[in-house]
């Protein structure tokens, strides 16, 4: 069996090859260098990332991600064990021999399983963007036998071994969902203002979103709401404005008119946006504004334009808010998330990382840095003392499993969150790092998942600081996370799309 099915691919390379050798399709010997070391998946990836599409983005880090991964296991895991000859019509092995090189294995093809890797990778997230690589890495992977270097069997074995290394990736990054998350019914009254009349906006012009920041980013912001709401009240927040106290003085002035707050910015500007508006019983415009904007993109109002129809047409919900109390009585209100430990350095470094890697390969490279050189710290989570490298609380329930959770499912349902890593037993950096790359963190017993309505946390004397919503803060010696259920009205289209 062995033998006939080595005839067969024999033949069928012969009669592919040959065609070079006559001189025809001259272009797929132009493709195979142009897929040489992924060059031409790593310039289709910069092109979808530049787009701004935030499908076209993650199609763009899901298959950059998934083609260094396919190549490092085609070309050095699975070609160092086999050592199939190259083709005979194939030259390099030729001269490598003459200059007393070692000659690389045939088996299996690494451009065929970059490529299937790449093409795999975007369909998982664009079925369309899929549609469109499929025939250029089916082109490539012709080109890979029609050039003399491969046989037809390799190039199926590199084929599946990239499709399946992209279906493993989906166990350490689940591909999100094109759903927003779950509301509850609004209890604040948020009035159709079809104009903006009745409105008051404040743009934090510190905010900066894609390839503008600052100034430029706020000014445009400006100009669109003013575009789409001609009505509205809008201030501008500059340098030496005291964003806090602009929020106060439009809340005032909304309340007055039985209007609505509106915000433009990132999620610590949010984050100070609600905690007025769910104060005065106002409903909250989240236009988003800053870079990442976490909470208007799983809410569903990911562009201003969104966020205006719904203003326009009085659409709303009402989402939880989470609250850090502190010991003395202080609150600090949270829409997103709330953290100790390592968890802000391991964001950092691998939103860093992930417009090079790809998602979950900048999050392997960021777990080890992190947890190379950090310190778990020691405290009491409801009365039990523990020793962690991490606690997380997010404000609904969030995906994928995991300590890097990305996006969420829900907003509402008065339920925290809570993952943690406990560093208390033996090798804690060695047994986490495994159990993310084998995606067996779910049984491991240095991680935790919980959803608690409330979660005290005592002892914090070795704990510096907080976060959040990307904000640091000091960290008082004892804190009281808990839940405000539909606590805050927002402005939010009937029909709410992530893109």
């Amino acid at each position: 069996m062995r033998k006939a099915l080595n005839d067969l691919d024999a033949r069928l390379f012969v009669r592919v090859a040959s065609r070079r050798l006559r001189g025809t399709d001259p272009w797929l010997s132009r493709l195979t260098r142009a897929a040489d070391h992924g060059k031409l998946w790593m310039a289709g990836a910069a092109l979808l990332g530049a787009t701004g599409n935030r499908t076209a983005r993650r199609a763009a880090l899901r298959g950059a991600g998934s083609l260094l991964l396919a190549s490092a296991l085609a070309n050095v895991a699975a070609k160092g064990l086999t050592r199939r000859p190259r083709p005979a019509l194939d030259p390099v092995p030729v001269v490598r021999r003459l200059l007393k090189q070692p000659v690389t294995s045939s088996f299996p093809s690494g451009h065929s399983a970059s490529a299937a890797a790449f093409a795999t990778a975007l369909a998982i997230e664009s079925p369309l963007l899929g549609a469109i690589a499929a025939p250029v890495a089916a082109a490539v992977m012709a080109s890979r036998v029609y050039v003399g270097v491969h046989y037809p069997g390799d190039v199926l074995a590199g084929a599946a071994l990239g499709a399946g290394t992209v279906a493993l990736t989906l166990r350490w990054w689940p591909r999100r969902s094109d759903h927003p998350a779950s509301t509850a019914a609004p209890v604040v009254k948020a009035p159709a203002l079809p104009t903006g009349e009745g409105l008051y906006v404040v743009v934090n012009g510190a905010s900066g979103s894609g390839a503008l920041t600052g100034a430029d980013s706020a000014e445009r912001s400006v100009e669109e709401l003013r575009r789409e709401l001609p009505g509205a009240h809008i201030r501008l927040c500059t340098d030496g404005d005291d964003l806090a106290a602009l929020l106060d003085q439009a809340a005032a002035l909304a309340v007055t008119s039985d209007g609505a707050l509106g915000i433009c910015g990132g999620d610590g500007s949010v984050n100070l946006a609600a905690a007025v508006a769910a104060r005065e019983g106002l409903p909250l415009a989240v236009f988003p504004g800053g870079t990442l904007n976490h909470f208007a993109v799983d809410l569903g109002t990911h562009t201003l334009r969104a966020t205006a129809d719904a203003v326009k047409a009085g659409s709303a919900c009402a989402v939880d808010v989470a609250l850090a109390t502190g010991d003395h009585g202080d609150r600090q209100l949270f829409l997103n998330t709330f953290s100790i430990g390592i968890y802000p350095e391991l964001v950092r470094v691998r939103e860093h990382l992930e417009k090079r890697l790809g998602k979950w390969p900048a999050l392997a490279v960021a777990l080890v840095r992190v947890l190379a050189g950090a310190e778990p710290v020691r405290l009491t989570v409801s009365g039990v003392p523990r020793t962690l490298w991490m606690l997380f609380a997010g404000n609904g329930t969030y995906d994928p499993p995991g300590f890097a959770p990305t996006h969420r499912t829900s907003l509402d349902g008065g339920r925290l969150d809570i993952r943690a890593v406990d560093g208390s037993h033996p090798f804690a950096r060695t047994r986490l790092l495994l159990a993310f790359l084998t995606g067996t963190l779910a049984t491991s017993r240095v991680y935790r998942e919980a959803r608690l309505a409330a979660l005290d946390l005592t002892d914090l004397h070795e704990v510096r600081n907080l976060a959040v919503d990307g904000e640091a803060f000091p960290a008082p010696d004892r804190l009281r996370l808990s839940k405000v259920t539909a606590a805050l009205t927002v402005y939010r289209p009937e029909r709410p799309a992530i893109p």
